[in-house]
């Protein structure tokens, strides 16, 4: 197959991508994590996407990004068919779910760890927490996060947290809540990259408050979803060198060819900390490009919001948290 000898066996794995912190949590992870959703797209043979993943994995990138959701459980199957045979126990997995509710989470998750092959996934996130009352109904008397704790008491979940890409705002306020009710999540994903610090921002409102509690900080959407790259203003790696260069435990990547799959690994081999200087820098190119969000359709539009298309995927509409 194309690329199968793109690794340079002379560099010992872990000397390939950086590894990290993963927030307070003790775990060591690579700073380069494997996006799920491309890794499911109709278009990618089976056999290619279980290529992709374990390559990934023996190149040193052992953070395993996926959803329930992810192409009907096409992404879920495709990788819970690629950990067999010893790659399991290489990676740390996440996966999401959607339910809002205790009974409708509890059904996702164990869809998804049959779908994966796992008796554990190493880190349950509530997906697209996007909507202003995402955080009452996770949060809520039976609401979802029960049954997370749940499944972290018996061993089926290791950490929680949770993900979302319209608003910093909303991300706040779900740690505000969380934090009214005795709870710190472990991980956080969010967009971050160079044009998001132009506008509603999560590098400015949400990262610093993460980095001070010890949550580990998901970067993704290191390219805005591809759109970044169409501004003509940086290169994939230098969106990739940025992400990095700010306090996140993981950015999470797309690689759906073994193209972009090199791509992620030339940019963990390659990477050094950015200075202060040159984020700038990078931040001044894309100014204008980040005006108004015009790129960054997943804050100022519906287009990405595959709950907000199905919203049977949430379960039932819950109660809200008691402030």
């Amino acid at each position: 197959m194309e690329g199968a000898e793109y690794i340079d066996r002379s560099v010992p794995l872990e000397a390939i991508v950086p590894r990290r912190p993963f927030g307070r949590t003790g775990v060591v992870v690579s700073a380069i994590g494997l996006g799920g959703y491309h890794i499911g797209v109709p278009e990618l043979p089976d056999q290619e996407s279980i290529y992709l993943i374990r390559k990934a994995i023996e190149a040193g990138i052992d953070f395993l990004d996926n959803s329930w959701d992810y192409h009907g459980g096409r992404s879920e199957k495709l990788m819970g068919r690629a950990l067999q045979d010893g790659y399991r126990e290489r990676a740390f997995l996440m996966t999401k779910v959607d339910g809002r509710d205790r009974r409708t989470a509890a059904r996702q998750l164990e869809q998804s760890m049959e779908r994966l092959r796992t008796d554990h996934v190493d880190l349950l996130q509530f997906h697209e927490i996007i909507r202003e009352d995402d955080p009452d109904r996770v949060l809520a008397a039976g609401g979802a996060l029960e049954a997370a704790l749940e499944a972290r008491d018996d061993g089926r979940v290791r950490f929680i947290g949770f993900t979302g890409h319209k608003s910093p705002d909303i991300h706040n306020r779900m740690l505000d809540l969380a934090e009214g009710l005795g709870f710190r999540f472990d991980a956080v994903q969010l967009p971050l990259n160079v044009l998001d610090s132009h506008f509603e921002s999560f590098e400015r409102k949400v990262l610093p408050r993460l980095v001070e509690q010890g949550i580990a900080v998901l970067g993704m959407k290191p390219m805005g979803a591809g759109k970044i790259l169409e501004t003509n203003t940086v290169t994939p790696i230098e969106c990739l060198h940025y992400a990095m260069s700010l306090p996140t435990s993981v950015v999470i990547t797309g690689c759906d060819t073994v193209g972009r799959l090199e791509q992620a690994v030339i940019a963990g081999r390659s990477f050094r900390q950015l200075s202060d200087e040159e984020m700038d820098g990078l931040r001044r190119r894309t100014a204008l490009a980040a005006s108004g969000g015009r790129f960054e359709t997943y804050k100022t539009t519906d287009a990405h919001d595959s709950t907000s298309m199905h919203p049977q995927w949430l379960g039932p509409q819950g109660t809200k948290v008691k402030e």
